[in-house]
């Protein structure tokens, strides 16, 4: 299916529209794990232990995956009732109120326990704006691209967490290089959060310009009819596709987010590493896990996306079996080594998932179904594996948050098994698996 040059420019902005968006979504988003594994166990919780201030730290990160699945159902809603354009315009900015919030609270040697109170809020309002982002972000890409390139097109926004964690380790990294420990200590974490407000402004400008999504008016407001409950109907029409896309996805995410938050402390800690080495090994990860969502999400409109998330998820499995092998063998060039191996293995495995997730599900709920997916995954999988793996070390040794990660892709391999390919080249708007759901919907209107 060739497109013409408008069409093309059209998907250009678009495609630049949602990496933009999501990239800073992300950068806000993951300032926090950085900040929570180098900066937040001295800062709010000093009164702690070192071990014990590290996996509160680290449980306030995890906090905000809690609050995303509501997110997703909040953002969600509005989204399948009142548009994608102006549910993503709405995320953003509430993630940017909140992450600059960040930047400017008091610590708690100013007024004590309070200070790790108003972090939690802050986190849990940065997770209700990050669950109801991705999906979002790729409805507006893949909804406007042609049906034998949604897996192409649906990689933009899959770039962000990778582009976004490469950004906030740079500014890290530029901080605490420019500065004394001290100094960041004291005030210097709190310049790439505010670094956030200049961002957003970006962001907004971008995506205000965008046009609401031709699937949504035709599917949804002209031809469907927009659902009052989406998620009412989406449990009533899809809950097993809920189901088996939650599974398929909780690898990855906990994978991610070992390899951008625990592994930073594990590197610091365990390692005895400078946080210069190890955040330079972050972004050397980014990289990698970039040039693997790119491959994985082309690929998938070559081959169908089942194939390649099976592929990836097997090659997941074998790299967190090797992960802590590789990285206690000693020395940056191991952690290196084992970190950029586990992150390209993640992308292959992340980047049709931009295509796979949306395709699942009629349009009439699918801004809900993707968005619940996608978010109770990170629950399962990214909100507990650091807080996880912190006491797997403490309790046993490394190797045990190995095998947790190789059993977290079992589970997910069984899952994407049981699921269907989801790719049809020549399908329509609805996707492959979805048409009988989408014309039960409308029949049972």
């Amino acid at each position: 299916m060739s497109m013409t040059p408008n069409a093309n420019s059209q998907m250009a902005r678009v495609a630049a529209a949602s990496v933009i968006g999501t990239v800073i979504e992300f950068y806000d988003f993951t300032i926090f794990g950085t900040a929570a594994a180098l900066v937040f166990s001295k800062v709010f919780f000093p009164s702690l232990g070192s071990a014990a201030a590290t996996a509160v730290a680290l449980a306030t990160f995890g906090v905000a995956f809690v609050v995303r699945p509501f997110g997703a159902a909040l953002f969600g809603h509005f989204g399948d009732r009142i548009g994608r354009k102006n549910t993503l315009v709405t995320t953003l900015l509430l993630m940017g109120l909140s992450t600059v919030g960040i930047g400017l609270l008091p610590t708690a040697t100013s007024i004590g326990p309070m200070a790790a109170v108003l972090l939690v809020v802050l986190r849990c309002i940065q997770g209700l704006a990050m669950g109801g982002e991705w999906a979002g972000a790729s409805l507006v890409t893949i909804e406007n691209a042609p049906a034998n390139a949604r897996g192409k097109y649906g990689m933009y926004p899959q770039l962000g967490p990778a582009f976004g964690f490469i950004l906030s380790s740079i500014t890290f990294l530029l901080t605490s290089l420019t500065m004394s420990n001290a100094a960041f200590l004291s005030w210097g974490w709190r310049i790439p959060f505010l670094i956030s407000a200049l961002l957003i402004v970006v962001g907004l400008v971008v995506r205000i310009s965008l046009e609401e999504t031709g699937v949504f008016q035709k599917a949804v407001v002209e031809d469907s009819g927009v659902v009052k409950l989406p998620v009412v109907e989406l449990f009533r029409r899809q809950c097993k596709e809920v189901v088996l896309a939650t599974g398929s996805t909780i690898a990855v995410f906990g994978l991610f987010y070992l390899g951008i938050t625990y592994m930073t402390t594990y590197g610091t800690q365990n390692l005895g590493l400078s946080k210069t080495t190890v955040l330079l090994v972050g972004i050397a990860g980014g990289v990698a896990l970039a040039i693997g969502t790119v491959f994985g999400a082309v690929w998938s409109d070559r081959v169908g996306r089942k194939r390649v998330l099976i592929t990836g998820n097997v090659l997941c499995l074998l790299a967190s079996a090797g992960l802590f092998p590789v990285v206690t063998a000693g020395g940056a060039v191991f952690l290196l080594l084992g970190v950029v191996v586990l992150q390209a293995t993640i992308g292959l495995a992340y980047g049709p998932l931009g295509a796979y997730l949306p395709e699942l599900f009629a349009p009439r709920y699918r801004y809900t179904g993707a968005g619940l997916s996608y978010n109770i995954a990170t629950v399962l999988g990214g909100g507990l594996t650091p807080i996880v793996a912190s006491q797997l070390v403490e309790l046993f040794d490394p190797f045990a948050v190995g095998y947790y990660m190789a059993a977290l892709c079992a589970i997910t391999l069984i899952a994407l098994a049981l699921s269907k390919e989801t790719y049809a080249p020549q399908a329509g708007d609805e996707g492959v698996s979805t048409k009988s759901a989408t014309a039960s919907s409308i029949t049972n209107s």
